[in-house]
């Protein structure tokens, strides 16, 4: 059954997952007041003076915490905003969170403990575009990914998918108070998912593994603070030491429908697209 919603806050709305989630839910008729740094609605994580306002007047909220939910400040940044959500008779709230991150779970206790047990929490892989429209996207474009991965498989979520499964949870019933951990249908090696890119652009693409600190060093030279790259770092160090492997059933039991491959991901991205030398 489909809910009536007033109107939807979506947090970081200009992000990989809030963007998608603010085209879906205008799609569907539903008013959005779409939550961003820079736009008709000021909300900032790093601000929390615009979080009140943004909250008003609205019947929903997706969360989507930057930089991630496992890092330091996040618990009590859900906490907060779990107050003020409460507070402005907020109903709906869903919450995106990573996979295997116990971290991200004390946040996620921090969120539901302010605003109620009916917090819908969407617990997801690494996105699959994050090859395309994230950090990795240049490095794929100049022909070679480095990454603190190994050989560790993931099974990678497509940010359409999860899209999908979060206004799902938004505008359905049936999705108050659960955890679902979404996932795509099989787990890849970072090398293998630079050969389907490499299959569909129709130039090499090759994954080299780094170093936790090899990586660290690689984000300092990018111009990130030496602490918040050694944390980065470590943080995709730990998410890639196989204990995320397996694969979940959350977006067929979501959607009714099986989540999209990589290999379908990567042929929309990449095919006929020119990559630099």
């Amino acid at each position: 059954m489909t809910r009536n919603m007033n109107e939807v806050l979506v947090t970081a709305a200009n992000g990989k997952t809030g963007r998608r989630v603010a085209e879906r839910l205008t799609a569907r008729g539903v008013a959005v007041r779409a939550g961003s740094r820079g736009g008709a609605t000021p909300f900032d994580w790093a601000a929390p003076g615009t979080w009140a306002c943004a909250l008003r007047g609205v019947d929903a909220a997706y969360v989507a915490y930057y930089p991630d939910l496992a890092a330091p400040g996040a618990v009590e940044a859900m906490r907060d905003f779990g107050r003020l959500a409460a507070d402005a008779g907020v109903r709906r709230l869903v919450l995106l969170s990573g996979r295997g991150e116990p971290e991200a779970v004390r946040a996620e206790d921090a969120l539901r403990e302010a605003w109620g047990a009916g917090l819908t929490v969407v617990r997801a892989s690494f996105f699959a575009q994050n090859f395309s429209e994230g950090a990795m996207a240049e490095g794929v474009a100049a022909g070679e990914v480095a990454f603190p991965a190994g050989d560790t498989a993931e099974p990678f979520i497509d940010a359409d998918d999860l899209a999908d499964v979060i206004v799902a949870t938004l505008t359905e019933e049936g999705h108050a108070g659960l955890v679902h951990e979404v996932t795509g249908p099989r787990p890849l090696t970072f090398a293998e998912v630079t050969a389907e890119i490499s299959r569909a652009s129709g130039r090499e693409v090759r994954y080299v593994p780094v170093t936790e600190e090899e990586y660290a060093g690689m984000l300092r030279q990018y111009g990130l603070p030496a602490p918040e790259a050694a944390w980065l770092a470590g943080l995709f160090a730990t998410l890639l030491d196989g204990h995320n492997a397996s694969v979940t059933d959350g977006v067929e039991r979501v959607l009714g429908r099986e989540p999209r491959d990589v290999a379908a991901f990567a042929r929309d991205a990449f095919a006929g697209q020119v990559l630099s030398r």
